[in-house]
């Protein structure tokens, strides 16, 4: 088995010993992205903007990889508050279009660096 790393500057730098994506014949796997500026590296403030800055960071990884948001079949989201599930669903809606892919909503205790959303996905491209 081949594997790919993907990287871009246009989405937060690894802070751990993993990548950002790996690519594995027509299949992407993205790593967990947490709502960190790439430029900055500091988290953005407001579980509104969170995620979208999460949703943004898919984004670039996605473009980096050679797919795009519509390429995405199975997205994880991890929320420290359930309550902001309507919210996902709204703000989701602004990144994705039918056909929707898979998904999983988590409630989880913690996040690293006190984020309030975490999300991962799994992506094939339709052309290698």
């Amino acid at each position: 088995m081949v594997k790919e790393i993907i990287h871009t500057a246009a989405a937060p730098k690894a802070i751990g010993n993993y990548s950002q994506a790996i690519r594995s014949g027509n299949t992407v796997y993205l790593s967990g992205q947490i709502p960190l500026e790439p430029e900055t590296m500091e988290m953005v403030e407001g579980i509104e903007a969170q995620v979208h800055r999460v949703f943004q960071n898919l984004l670039a990884i996605a473009a980096a990889a050679g797919g795009t948001m519509s390429d995405i079949v199975k997205l994880n989201i991890y929320l420290t508050d359930l309550n902001n599930f309507t919210l996902i669903n709204e703000i989701m809606a602004l990144y994705f279009f039918s056909p929707y892919p898979a998904r999983a909503v988590i409630g989880v205790a913690a996040l690293p660096r006190a984020a309030l959303v975490e999300m991962d996905a799994v992506m094939v491209l339709t052309e290698v």
